[in-house]
């Protein structure tokens, strides 16, 4: 039986979407809004009219000027009345506008088409959203450093396939995760420094129309062109059909797929971690960790960068069908799905970034948990320096490497069958061939001797190729997601 009263009211004939009610921040909900796209589009079409103004078509300081007087003022009701006679969102625009400036009505759109303000308007607004994540990713960056700072020599054990490896330092796993998002930034700058705009192209990308109102003078279209781009701050793609090529937005597809698969491997890792015990995410004095298990303390935003993450990573393929099925020229099958993709993507990623620097900013080491874990395995990694140790004191190099492997097989039986500590120590002590005490062997597990160069690592990086990635650094606004 559905769950509906007699009389549905308002709050049931709407549908919020999650990425935007719930997860990403305040700013990127602005960039991507209804309001902010028409005023985007007012602003190219001004742009547009000035420069065709300043080239001496029949467009008037008083027009321009009726425009820029209404340019924030969008009256939704109007584009909604007209868009549901014309069937047409740019059409409708342009006519709900050309009401409140009616002065100006006959230069709206002059010479352009659709894709002038839909494609020019979609480019602008992803400049601006990734200019937004990059301040969060360096959030996320600077965040991350001040931890492999503080634990930069904090020796921890290792792990390759999830099974006890060499050891390491706290410090340096962060530094894995801090190395994945500095390839993340390149990328999202190569994409924010070479991905231009439509331009002024015309309605098949021939610029026929403005060659007509520039009676046959090319050089005019090039001059309207330039000046436009130089208003909007990009520059123009050199050749399109009527929409730019779609393989624009598989590009930050890509970036936003990268950021993503490296938040996640963050948030994968801290997970395992937390069920470690060894370094766990940040829990709020009166946060709920489960309705019926009072005790637990789960990793809910690192659980919930993995969804967020899932879903960016699985946009990319039908962004890339887009792009493969585009007819000639164009097609409007493209349409409803760009809605979706693009700004879908930058909204998850934005939360995500959000939450990956909330998370960085509060992270909880166990140092005791750490140690006790390392020490638990460290007998079995020492196994070079005792036998080294074990030769100066007389003994033969493989008579000790046969008495290390059997006390190591039976102490592992131990542990495993029997529930026990490791006993290795105390087995090899019980063997006369090592001359030494269990005390003395003990001497020999100093943890910081077995991770290599991993603080200098950590420090070496931090202060190259970090501090240079964070340089002039402002950071984004802290109209974050709920965490």
């Amino acid at each position: 039986m559905p769950f509906l009263p007699p009389h549905d009211g308002p709050e049931l004939e709407r549908f919020e979407h999650p990425l935007a009610s719930r997860y990403a921040s305040k700013a990127m909900v602005r960039l991507l809004s209804p309001l902010y796209r028409q005023r985007v589009w007012r602003r190219l079409w001004i742009a547009l009219a000035e420069s065709e103004s300043e080239l001496g078509l029949p467009v008037t300081a008083a027009q321009i000027a009726e425009l820029k007087a209404s340019q924030d003022d969008v009256d939704f009701d109007a584009i909604a009345r007209h868009e549901a006679a014309l069937r047409h969102d740019v059409m409708a625009a342009i006519h709900a506008w050309g009401e409140q400036a009616p002065g100006a009505r006959p230069i709206i759109h002059l010479g352009a088409t659709s894709c002038f303000v839909t494609d020019n308007g979609d480019l602008l607004i992803t400049q601006e959203a990734l200019q937004l994540l990059r301040r969060r990713l360096q959030d996320v960056l600077a965040a991350l450093a001040a931890f492999a700072a503080q634990w930069q020599d904090q020796p921890t054990l290792g792990f390759t396939h999830f099974q006890p490896a060499q050891p390491t330092t706290v410090g340096k796993r962060a530094c894995l995760w801090l190395q994945d998002l500095l390839l993340d930034l390149e990328d999202l700058d190569h994409v924010i420094a070479t991905t231009p705009v439509r331009g002024v192209k015309g309605v098949t990308g021939t610029q026929a129309t403005f060659l007509e109102l520039f009676e046959g003078d090319g050089a005019k279209v090039e001059e309207l062109e330039r000046r436009f781009c130089a208003k909007v701050g990009f520059p123009a793609i050199p050749v399109c059909g009527q929409t730019a090529t779609r393989k624009l937005e598989d590009r930050v597809g890509q970036v936003l797929c990268g950021i993503a698969a490296s938040a996640s491997k963050f948030a994968c890792d801290l997970r395992l971690l937390q069920h470690l015990k060894e370094v766990e995410e940040p829990f709020e004095t009166k946060q709920i960790g489960s309705s019926a298990m009072p005790y637990k303390r789960n990793p809910m935003r690192s659980e919930r960068i993995n969804s967020l993450a899932r879903f960016v990573l699985g946009l990319m393929p039908s962004s890339y069908q887009t792009t493969a099925t585009q007819w000639m020229e164009r097609t409007l099958d493209d349409s409803a799905h760009r809605r979706l993709t693009i700004s879908q993507g930058l909204l998850a990623v934005d939360a995500i970034l959000v939450l990956l620097k909330n998370v960085a900013s509060g992270l909880v080491v166990n140092p005791r948990m750490i140690e006790a874990r390392l020490m638990s395995e460290l007998p079995f990694m020492a196994a070079e320096v005792m036998l080294m140790e074990g030769v100066k004191r007389g003994g033969d190099r493989q008579d000790l490497h046969e008495a290390f492997r059997v006390a190591s097989l039976e102490a592992g039986r131990r542990i495993k069958q029997e529930g026990r500590p490791n006993e290795l120590l105390s087995l090899l002590a019980a063997d006369p061939a090592w001359a030494m005490d269990e005390a003395e062997l003990t001497t020999l597990l100093d943890a910081a001797r077995f991770t290599g160069r991993a603080g200098e690592q950590v420090r070496q990086f931090l202060a190259g190729p970090v501090a240079g990635a964070l340089k002039g650094h402002v950071p984004a606004d802290e109209a974050a997601v709920r965490v």
